[in-house]
């Protein structure tokens, strides 16, 4: 687990990053996490992987063959960045940023190499 705190420490250390987790999709609960600042990540975790089950029984009903890249939710004073682990099933990240100060493209970006680094753990 030392190497995915490494990891979510690239993402806590973009400008504006409140919080970032590694979730358990099956039930929500954190497996790793970090920050936090001003929002409970624990509670906004488990909240968000209702999110995440909705997008994919909506791909599951509509008998898509896309898959779910990232998850983008745009609050006002927040991004909300989920980003399912496509090697590792039912886990995601979990990134939250301040919208006033953070960089929406490049903390995209940061999760997506994040997802690829923790495929070649």
């Amino acid at each position: 687990m030392a190497d995915v705190e490494k990891l979510l420490d690239v993402l806590a250390a973009l400008d504006g990053a409140i919080g970032t987790a590694l979730v358990d999709i099956r039930n929500g609960m954190m497996l790793n996490s970090i920050g936090s600042a001003g929002v409970d990540i624990e509670i906004a975790a488990a909240g968000i992987t209702d999110v995440l089950k909705a997008n994919m029984k909506m791909l599951r009903l509509t008998a898509s063959s896309d898959t779910i890249e990232d998850i983008l939710i745009t609050q006002e004073r927040q991004y909300h960045i989920i980003r399912p682990i496509k090697a590792v099933e039912g886990v995601f990240v979990y990134t939250i940023l301040d919208r006033r100060s953070g960089n929406l493209a490049l903390a995209r970006r940061k999760v997506m190499e994040v997802e690829q680094s923790i495929i070649a753990l």
